[in-house]
């Protein structure tokens, strides 16, 4: 599978390595092409998985704010509830496209 975002591949990986979580694809942290990225200060609070982190996408001069978001700390219980450990695994939305 692809994460997609102004016609570059921002991340890249076989979807049996992917996990999903209310409707969102989770790509393994070493899928990301962290060349794609710059840092954000962005945090939002899951009540169930934790605290989520963001990147920016940026290609070129153009940047899509906050566009990828990871748990760096997963919440207690959180991953006995997903049956795997998505710590660091990013998800993609903002006009992101993920395809097979």
């Amino acid at each position: 599978m692809k994460a997609i975002w102004n016609d570059t591949v921002i991340a890249e990986a076989d979807k049996a390595d992917l996990i999903y979580i209310e409707g969102n694809w989770y790509f393994p942290p070493d899928a990301l092409k962290r060349e794609f990225t710059s840092p954000s200060d962005t945090h939002t609070t899951c009540h169930w998985k934790g605290e989520a982190s963001y990147l920016n996408v940026a290609i070129g001069d153009q940047i899509n704010p906050d566009a990828i978001w990871f748990y760096p700390v997963a919440k207690d219980g959180s991953i006995e509830r997903v049956k795997k450990d998505y710590t660091n695994y990013v998800a993609f939305w903002h006009g992101v496209e993920v395809t097979e």
